[in-house]
């Protein structure tokens, strides 16, 4: 039987890419849901997202029982989890757009403006740019990807910097531990390298 994947319907404005890029990488059971029970049941989640930081914590939050659905998957029982973009940022224990607003706190770190040392680095960060691993992760591999982002990741434990880029300076471009996995670049939008990533977290056995 094929693994049910949970694509988290918050309002993201990169759902539906998303959704597609899943399937074309061999996602074959994709439930694009807002119902914390079907969450609880999914082999895999995954929350995509675009947009400010406050919003989509917001957005999530608002729905009935989310929060605490993902917690006990993700968290209690460790089903493997990605998140995208803004997805990705949510892991944090804040984020600094338009003040500060908790995240999942996830992943120890905080969520702030890009500050490129270029003054030609413009912001957002937009388009193309390599991806760096740092550290050995099943997921990462080098490559380039499709960023458009900005505020940045700030990990606070270097262990969990899976992967950096750089405009203007070190960008996170990936976050990990155990069981989760965040991409600040948009793998919907990274065509072939972004296919293959997702394909291997369809496949990944944390």
């Amino acid at each position: 039987m094929p693994e049910r994947l949970a694509l988290i319907d918050y309002g993201a404005g990169n759902l539906r890419s998303v959704e597609n890029a899943l399937r074309a990488a061999g996602a074959s059971d994709v439930l694009v849901t807002a119902d914390p029970e079907i969450v609880r049941k999914a082999e895999r989640i995954v929350l995509p997202g675009v947009g400010a930081f406050a919003a989509c914590m917001g957005a999530l939050s608002a729905i009935p029982g989310m929060v605490d659905a993902l917690n006990e998957r993700v968290i209690g029982q460790g089903a493997p989890f990605l998140g995208v973009c803004v997805g990705m940022q949510l892991m944090a224990d804040a984020g600094e757009e338009f003040g500060t607003t908790p995240g999942l706190g996830w992943i120890e770190g905080v969520v702030a403006r890009l500050e490129p040392n270029d003054p030609e680095a413009r912001i957002p960060h937009m388009g193309w740019n390599d991806v760096v691993p740092v550290v050995p992760h099943p997921l990462i591999v080098p490559g380039e990807a499709y960023f458009l982002h900005s505020f940045g990741f700030r990990a606070g434990d270097p262990k969990t910097l899976a992967a950096t880029t750089d405009h203007g300076g070190t960008v996170t471009a990936a976050v990990a531990r155990d069981n989760l996995i965040g991409a600040q670049f948009h793998p919907e939008k990274s065509q072939a390298y972004g296919l293959a990533f997702l394909s291997r977290f369809l496949d990944w056995r944390p």
